[in-house]
């Protein structure tokens, strides 16, 4: 039987895609071996590489004037190659951090050159609230400036994003890609780790201008350059091929679904599911987050005490809900809402919720 997966990554697959991946794990198309075993440089898997890259621009509509890479090393290494890349001696990058990923980027980028957080939203130690309207004074000479769009430890979504001000927008999409329709045309440069939304762990996702790209060092090992892997069509290096095949099932999965709109409409309704459980449990649960600044992936709430808090976590596990237990850094009960998360799902742990609000109240 399977449980109810609220994991924050590697997170759930949709059942569908699993499915279709057990059978046809050892005879792939009629080759007699299985993808695991065929190599990257072959016709079968090109063609499943040119199927993913064909489905994602379908799906994000995205012009010509963007490249898609898929990458290895997760987004942390993203972390420390957009700064190997694109931050040159003497210039600066502005980081605006809404949370621990974020940190986690400013710092990398300081290892490499001249970084500044541009607005730090960290308050009493804790990240509640993206940027207000006109709250954010970026540098206009900036190499680029770096957002993260979903907070998967801290539960903070940018909804809209702030200008740039003609300065180049690079943003970790990792935690919150493909969960509604999205004009990546005014970004550099985005990637988003594959093991949320997307896919398996183990593989990245990047689409950038192309003419950003052109931009990157060429004295950097050919290995570390983003222009080397689009020169190379992802295929520079052994890719991660079972990553690529899940991935292009999975979107292939979405257009199913109805695509972006669609599963924005499912995931906006999972998310009022869960908030309208702890809203309307008469202060039994808290949201540490500003309203408006709350994630529809990553909802994140606390009980009266630690020790609800296991209780919970341990009573929704008995209940067939896994993957509840708040980041370590910063505790409490977190629920990954991502695509492959049924509405129906969504509803039942809003309903586990109102039952042990009840019981403990």
């Amino acid at each position: 039987m399977r449980v109810i997966n609220f994991n924050a990554g590697p997170a759930a697959l949709p059942l569908p895609v699993l499915e279709r991946t057990r059978d046809e794990l050892l005879d792939f198309r009629g080759t007699g071996m299985s993808i695991l075993e065929m190599s990257h440089r072959g016709a079968d898997f090109e063609s499943v590489l040119g199927d993913a890259v064909v489905r994602l621009r379908r799906l994000l509509q995205l012009p010509g004037t963007h490249e898609v890479l898929f990458m290895q090393g997760g987004a942390s290494l993203q972390f420390a190659l957009v700064p190997l890349n694109f931050l040159p001696a003497g210039a600066g990058a502005d980081y605006v951090v809404t949370g621990a990923w974020g940190e986690k980027a400013l710092k990398e980028a300081q290892a490499v050159g001249r970084a500044r957080a541009a607005l730090n939203c960290k308050q009493d130690g804790a990240f509640r609230r993206v940027p207000g309207p006109g709250e954010l004074q970026l540098d206009p000479a900036a190499a680029y400036v770096h957002l993260t769009s979903n907070e998967t430890i801290d539960g903070v979504q940018f909804h809209d994003f702030p200008p740039a001000g003609g300065v180049p927008a690079v943003c970790d999409m990792s935690s919150d890609f493909l969960w509604r329709p999205v004009d990546l045309s005014p970004f550099s440069l985005v990637y988003a780790g594959a093991q949320k939304n997307v896919g398996p762990s183990g593989l990245v996702v990047v689409v950038a201008r192309k003419e950003f790209l052109a931009r990157g060092r060429k004295d950097l090992p050919a290995i570390l350059r983003y222009g080397t892997h689009a020169e190379a069509g992802s295929l520079y290096n052994t890719p991660n091929t079972f990553g690529i095949y899940l991935v292009r099932h999975v979107l292939e999965w979405l257009e199913g679904e109805g695509g972006l709109s669609a599963m924005e409409a499912r995931n906006r309704a999972k998310a009022a599911a869960v908030y309208g459980a702890v809203d309307g449990s008469g202060g039994f649960y808290r949201c540490p987050v500003e309203t408006a600044s709350r994630s529809v992936m990553n909802p994140v709430f606390r009980t009266p005490s630690e020790a609800l808090d296991a209780a919970f976590v341990q009573g929704a596990k008995a209940a067939g809900m896994v993957g509840l237990k708040g980041h370590r850094a910063v505790g409490g009960i977190r629920a990954s809402l991502y695509n492959a998360v049924s509405l129906e799902d969504a509803r039942a742990l809003a309903g586990f919720m109102e039952a042990f609000a009840r019981q403990h109240g």
